[in-house]
This record gives C-alpha cells, structure tokens and sequence, in this order.
C-alpha cells in the first residue's frame, strides 16, 4: 500500500477547540494527534476557523513523525456546518490542502453516534459550554434540537449556567429574592469583594463566554449543598436539555422506548449529579433512553468513520 493509504484522519472542531487524530487505516490506532483553536465557521469566521483546522492537522502529522501527506479517508465533525455554504467552505480547504482521497463533513455531533452508541444511530446530547441534541436513525436520516447559540439557546449549558448564576448573584446583592450563596461564591471567584465588579468583569472581557461557562460547576456544587436557588437553576437547566433532547427525537421520528444515548460535552460528563438529573428529566418527558454511552474523546468516532468510507 502507499503511505496515504495506510493512514486515516478523525477531526473534531467545535466552540472551544479543534482535535485532529492521525490513524493506522487497518487497525484504527491513532498515530498522532494534534490541537488547535474554535473551528466553528459560525463563530469565529471561516479564515479563523481554516487556519485551526490546518494547525490541528499538521500537529497531528508532527506528533506521528510523519511529513504530512493526503491521507486514505478523512472524517470532519465540526459545529457550524449545517448549511450548504458551510460544508462547501469546508470542502474547499480540504481540496486545497489536498487532505484526503475520500472526504465526509458533517456536524460535530456525528462523531458522537460512531464513538457513543452500539450500532451508530440513536440521540446524542452535548452539554458543555453550548447545547445541541441531534438524533440519527438506522437509514441515516438525522434532525436536531438546540444548537441556537448562546443568544438564542444554549439551555441546560455551562453557559447558561454560569450565566444564571450570576444573574441570581446580581439580584442577590441588590437584595432583592432569596439569599443565595452564589453571590459570596461568585465574588471569590472573580477575587473581589465588591459585586459592581461583576460589570467590568463581564462588559470588558475578562469573564468571557469560556469563563462564564466554567463559573457552572459552582451553581452545581451550591446545589449539593442545598442552595435553594442554585438548586432551581441546575434543575429547571437539566429539564430545558431534556425537552431538547425530546424534541430531537419527535423531529427525527424515533420510537421512545429504548432509545441509544450518546452524551458528550464536559458539563455532562463531568457532573454525574447534572447527568442522571437530565436523564430523569428525558423520562419524565416520554423518552426512555436505552444503552447511554459517555463520548470522552469525540475524535475517535473521526476515525471510525473514516475507515468505513474505505469499505464503502
């Protein structure tokens, strides 16, 4: 075999950061495995977002001490490419770059179905910095939930989270509403004793989007400790996720009962009390999940895409 036909590429690009792993075609080991920056087209721009997908490819070939070279089949889940122009910007780079004999693009979250559910189709759920739930049935005809973007959505996400926090801290020290020990929590996280922090904090910068979001497992730990108001946070959240999740599942038709479920995005996955607490709130909006499958490295249903497209 040539060399490019040894070899295989799984990239997953989102909101936060990009993986791209360089894989043995025959066996699926990975080789090397590279990083970059947000490759959501959406988000950052196409010529931010190209830029992070080549830097995570040529780490990937780095780090396997290999020169870089067009591969046998490559697998691109990235958010951001539902729209026609999207996946045609993508498309483009890849032919530029000449990335790969064989191509397939779609959204992030089908990397979650090959790497999370027994037989490749069922519901998958994100819950990380942003919200998304998609389902995929066993024709591979897919619909979706969510994924509006922290404007518009993004509910049952560490943004939405943190951000509620911190709406719940401002009316705290204006007392107005319950006391909560979100307001004393969040001022030591900033290192302030002085709620009109929260201002500049926030309007200049400092407490972006990614900061935001990491202010979330706070609300949940304030929850475990019996904080009334964190406590409605986290669950009216881990409902709002279900009911997106549940509306995945009647746009895509599938049946309720026993349904596979992928959950990926470190909110979800890191936080078994969010977890079960969103699971709970998926039966009690009529779907049953069957087999649930905790996706750590979303990259690797990457590579399992990419070598089926050789026995295609």
């Amino acid at each position: 075999m040539a060399a490019s036909a040894q070899l295989v590429i799984g990239i997953d690009g989102g909101a936060s950061n990009t993986v791209a792993v360089l894989a043995d075609a025959r066996t699926g080991a990975t080789l090397g495995r590279g990083e970059g920056g947000p490759s959501n087209i959406q988000a950052t721009g196409v010529e931010s977002a190209l830029r992070e997908l080549n830097a995570a490819v040529v780490e990937a070939f780095k780090a396997a001490g290999r020169h870089r070279e067009p591969v046998a089949a490559a697998a691109l889940g990235l958010a951001g490419v539902d729209r026609a122009e999207g996946l045609e910007v993508i498309r483009g780079w890849a032919d530029l770059v000449q990335l790969a004999d064989k191509i397939t693009i779609a959204n992030d979250a089908t990397l979650l179905f090959a790497a999370g559910t027994p037989e490749g189709w069922g519901l998958a759920v994100i819950a990380g910095t942003g919200s998304i739930a998609f389902t995929l049935d066993a024709r591979g005809n897919d619909a979706r939930a969510g994924g509006w973007g922290y404007l518009m959505g993004d509910e049952g996400s560490a943004f939405r989270i943190g951000l509620l926090g911190l709406r719940a801290a401002c009316r705290a020290a204006d007392n107005i509403g319950e006391r909560t020990t979100l307001l004393p929590t969040y001022l030591k996280a900033l290192g302030s004793d002085d709620p009109r922090e929260f201002i500049p904090a926030v309007y200049r910068g400092k407490w972006d989007k990614a900061a935001i979001a990491a202010l979330a497992p706070l609300v949940l730990t304030a929850a475990t400790s019996g904080d009334a108001t964190a406590t409605a946070i986290f669950e009216q959240e881990a409902r709002e996720l279900a009911l997106t999740a549940a509306g995945a599942v009647a746009a895509g038709g599938l049946s309720r009962e026993n349904v596979p479920v992928a959950l990926a995005g470190g909110l979800i996955r890191e936080s078994e009390m969010f977890r079960n607490r969103f699971l709970h709130e998926l039966r009690g909006c009529g779907v049953s999940p069957g087999p649930v499958g905790l996706v750590d490295d979303p990259v690797v249903g990457g590579v399992v895409l990419a070598r089926r497209l050789l026995v295609q």
